[in-house]
């Protein structure tokens, strides 16, 4: 009973058995089905989606295959072109600034130290007075360069001690890193000599040079000064004759060229080449020395005894040729020191004077005022009307009672007087008129000559135009327009 009861348990858990695994079976294969459904709605929903991307990645791989191509023909092209730039750059240089690059490179490797002409001798009339000559100096300059580092406060001091300059200033230019530096100028060849003499005892052979130069001399020193003018260091004319005719006097400058290395340092196997100066031609003025001399010496007691604080002029004529024998002025300057005060009056506020006022003070004594400043002739010009009237025929130069002196003469509502208005000329001929300077005579003659004709004659005296004498700062002339 109990194996058939068993048996039966048995029997029926088989079947429940079968029946669960029948359902999960059941369940799995929903589940799948489900999962197919829900895959097969993802793809549906997604698909456009993810074809449209795929397309777009494709289409974007063929655009950056073509925006590269693209950059790399820009880019060759564009080196190409930089090429063809270079090159063209290349061959403007070679052969459109090639002259020009050789020259600056030439004066890069070269170093040339000037040498000055002797600047032209100036004579007075006779030829036999020289009041303007060049005498031989030399000037001083280093190349720094050269002067071994251990010589080179030795050569300052020495520089220094011989040429008698301050020492901090020499050892600057000494060690200043440059190809050549400037010394002194114009250096008597007595301190030369002693120069050399050390520079040979002390074996210095290189970095100091020695090299000839001119000075400028006036042996008459006041002479003529604002007639000749004066020359400076440089050679240069910078007044006067000096500087209307430097072209002719200065000459042509020579110069001593050498190679150098980048530090200015001499190259030892190439020698120097020396050009030489070509000196100045000389020149021969109208003014006589003598005549000059003599004219400076009472035009100074005469301005002195008068009192005339604004000096005075003295121009001396060769009326048959118009030759300017003598130009002179007070007060003048010593032509040696040009810079310098040469009255007493200003010497002795010299020191308290602005930069300023010295310039303008020199300036003063430097101008020369014959042909500087207007000058009103006043009775001189008496001549001329004289003259005029002669060559009219207007008047005769001896003819008795012609003319009568009143005292006056009325012009325009004005009256002009008579210097002896107190006590009139009265009758008188053109001679007569003359030796009076009797002014109603000659206003009565300008009168009859008339404006048209009377400036004809001034312009027939060159009165209307400059002198053309050859001296710089010459003022124009004024004359009221012709009406």
């Amino acid at each position: 009973m109990r194996n058939s009861k068993k048996s039966l348990r048995e029997v029926l858990d088989k079947k429940q058995l079968i029946k669960w695994k029948k359902k999960k079976k059941e369940e799995v294969v929903d589940l799948k089905k489900e999962k197919k459904i829900a895959q097969k709605g993802m793809k549906k929903k997604f698909g456009k989606e993810i074809k449209s991307k795929k397309i777009k990645v494709k289409a974007e791989e063929k655009i950056g295959d073509v925006t590269r191509k693209k950059r790399m023909r820009n880019e060759i092209v564009i080196l190409w072109m930089v090429l063809l730039v270079l090159l063209f750059r290349i061959g403007w240089i070679q052969f459109g600034e090639g002259s020009k690059l050789q020259s600056m490179a030439y004066v890069q490797q070269t170093l040339d130290r000037s040498i000055n002409p002797k600047r032209g001798t100036i004579y007075d009339a006779t030829g036999k007075n020289i009041l303007a000559v060049s005498s031989t100096v030399e000037t001083i300059t280093v190349n720094p360069g050269n002067i071994a580092k251990e010589d080179k406060e030795k050569v300052a001091r020495a520089l220094s001690d011989i040429l008698e300059l301050d020492y901090e200033t020499v050892l600057k230019r000494v060690t200043k890193k440059s190809s050549i530096e400037t010394i002194s100028r114009k250096v008597d060849r007595e301190k030369t000599d002693k120069l050399r003499v050390w520079l040979k005892d002390n074996k210095i052979t290189k970095g100091v040079n020695i090299d000839e130069d001119t000075k400028r001399y006036y042996p008459y020193n006041n002479l003529a000064s604002q007639v000749i003018g004066f020359s400076g260091s440089d050679n240069q004319g910078l007044d006067g004759i000096e500087a209307v005719y430097d072209e002719q006097l200065k000459g042509q400058k020579g110069k001593i060229e050498r190679l150098t290395d980048a530090k200015g340092g001499d190259i030892e196997e190439v020698h120097e080449n020396y050009v030489d100066a070509i000196d100045g031609n000389d020149l021969v003025l109208s003014i006589d020395a003598t005549i000059q001399g003599i004219a400076e010496k009472y035009l100074k007691e005469a301005c002195i005894d008068n009192k005339c604080t604004d000096g005075g002029n003295i121009v001396i004529m060769n009326p048959k040729t118009g030759d300017v024998l003598a130009m002179a002025g007070y007060p003048n300057y010593n032509l040696n020191e040009p810079f310098e005060p040469s009255t007493d009056e200003l010497k002795a506020s010299w020191e308290g004077m602005s930069q300023a006022d010295r310039n303008k003070a020199m300036m003063a004594l430097w101008r020369n005022k014959a042909v500087s400043d207007t000058y009103e002739p006043g009775s001189v010009f008496k001549l001329i009307t004289a003259s005029a009237s002669l060559e009219e025929g207007i008047t005769t130069p001896d003819k008795e009672g012609e003319f009568c002196c009143t005292g006056g003469i009325e012009i325009a509502g004005v009256r002009i007087k008579c210097w002896r208005y107190y006590r009139p000329h009265g009758s008188e001929s053109l001679r007569q008129a003359l030796m009076n300077s009797c002014n109603p005579v000659f206003i009565g003659l300008g009168q009859k000559i008339g404006v048209p004709t009377y400036y004809s004659y001034l312009n027939k005296f060159g009165l209307l135009k400059p002198t053309g004498i050859d001296l710089s700062r010459r003022s124009n002339q004024y004359f009221p327009k012709r009406e």
